[in-house]
């Protein structure tokens, strides 16, 4: 855990000066274990401290790699002096950030060290049970990772906070051959907010996970190529998240919207079926803890949740404060920076589509040829919202069951026409806890959904 050295520090933040005064460490554990060999093995900390100043809407910042009361002070004279000489030399439009409630976040999350050859150890002992009870495999690999992120974090006008986000995963891949000797690939992952020490306890708990992959990709080896075209399709809950994060969320985010991207003139307007409701999580849906609960943002706005679509219609953009006040929406907690010598740029967190009243097996019932679409490896999207995503795990759906397993494909659309074809939505959500977004500055996030039914253009071979 950190030590704070920067509160005396807050008394001398200069009046009429919206100031921010970070301390931030980020620490990564990890072992990847490939075939029996140790393939990667990664112990790193970043820390420091960081200032940002704004005057009449201009921003001076600076940081250091040192976490002293010394660093603080200078930091925050240097962030200081680069706010007052560029507010008399720079032109711009001054939009000056909304006011935001005021008060103090309390920790809520410790930050446990875990020595390195424990997780050494623990990564062996699942490659070793792969090596056992996967042998028709060609290659596989299993990594453990263990990452944080803390943060104390003073404001001249919004929360004071000292957050600790750890975050726990495991990731397994392998590949096989199918009967004329081309590769296939399958992964899986789980992940937790939790310490190392806490996720994993006993190499037995993700038995399952291997197992059940494993048994996915021995299917997968004997699958067919799908049929290019439009085909109706269920996207499964994590192939829903990655729509709603990379195809949707980002369409929203208010810098980019100020940059011209296709959901500007969109605002109140259709843009899914009545049976889309997409909200970027703070800390809980649905009554449940979300995976990477963001309590508050670098910029000191308390977190709430940030309606998306309602029904069907764009009601609002992810915001930082500067933003908001553009735009004239509330600030939800979205300006983040993921280390010390970052600014706060807009983010997401937890981006999810909502469920609905439907179930999955009625869902696969109602289609006489389509496809059920588990899981995608990669995807991207731009601002205009059109998107290609791969598809590594799937199925044929017919005459209302699920058939055989496909090869790797592709779907790709714009995300919003393809979502005004959505006609069922599952009352199940699944998340996908451990993706990290690389919008400038890599991310932790997570992103999930229901199964939700649609018209989507699919691949070939």
């Amino acid at each position: 855990m950190i030590q704070d050295n920067i509160a005396g520090l807050k008394s001398s933040f200069e009046t009429g000066l919206m100031t921010e005064l970070r301390v931030h460490e980020n620490r990564t554990r990890g072992v990847s274990i490939t075939d029996g060999d140790v393939s990667n093995n990664v112990r790193m900390n970043t820390a420091g401290v960081s200032a940002r100043v704004g005057k009449n809407g201009i921003y001076g910042f600076s940081s250091m790699a040192d976490t002293t009361m010394e660093a603080g002070k200078a930091v925050l004279k240097a962030a200081t002096d680069n706010a007052v000489f560029m507010d008399k030399h720079v032109n711009k439009e001054r939009i000056l950030p909304s006011a935001i409630p005021t008060g103090k976040e309390e920790l809520r999350h410790q930050v446990v060290d875990t020595e390195q050859k424990h997780i050494v150890e623990f990564a062996k002992e699942l490659d070793a049970y792969m090596a056992k009870k996967c042998p028709e495999l060609k290659s596989h690999s299993v990594t453990i990772r263990e990452q944080s992120r803390e943060k104390i974090l003073y404001t001249s006008d919004g929360y004071d906070a000292h957050t600790a986000i750890p975050r726990s995963s495991i990731y397994v891949r392998m590949t096989a051959l199918t009967p004329d000797g081309k590769p296939v690939e399958l992964f899986d992952s789980q992940s937790l907010l939790a310490n190392y020490i806490d996720m994993f306890k006993d190499p037995k708990d993700f038995y399952k996970l291997i197992d059940d992959t494993y048994t996915a990709i021995m299917r997968k080896r004997e699958g067919v190529y799908a049929e290019a075209g439009l085909k109706t399709v269920i996207l499964g809950g994590e192939m829903a998240g990655m729509l709603a994060h990379e195809a949707v969320g980002h369409t929203v985010e208010a810098d980019l919207v100020r940059g011209g991207s296709v959901a500007g003139p969109m605002l109140n307007k259709q843009v899914a079926s009545s049976l889309i409701s997409i909200t970027d999580f703070a800390y809980e849906a649905f009554g449940k803890p979300v995976p990477l609960p963001v309590y508050v943002d670098e910029e000191g706005t308390k977190c709430t949740d940030c309606e998306i679509i309602k029904d069907g219609i764009l009601v609002g953009y992810m915001n930082s404060r500067e933003t908001a006040t553009l735009y004239d929406q509330k600030p939800c907690g979205n300006a983040r920076a993921y280390q010390f010598s970052d600014e706060p740029l807009i983010r997401m967190r937890n981006t999810l589509i909502h469920p609905g009243k439907d179930k999955l097996e009625d869902m696969i019932a109602s289609i006489d040829d389509g496809y059920y679409l588990v899981q995608s490896g990669n995807g991207q999207a731009d601002y205009t919202g059109e998107f290609i995503f791969g598809v590594n795990e799937g199925y044929e759906i017919k005459n209302g069951k699920i058939t055989r397993p496909i090869l790797d494909t592709t779907v790709s659309g714009v995300a919003f026409e393809m979502l005004k074809t959505v006609d069922m939505v599952s009352d199940n959500i699944t998340w996908s806890p451990s993706g990290t977004c690389g919008k400038k500055q890599p991310m932790p996030v997570s992103d999930g959904g229901p199964e939700i039914r649609c018209k989507i253009t699919i691949g070939g071979r």
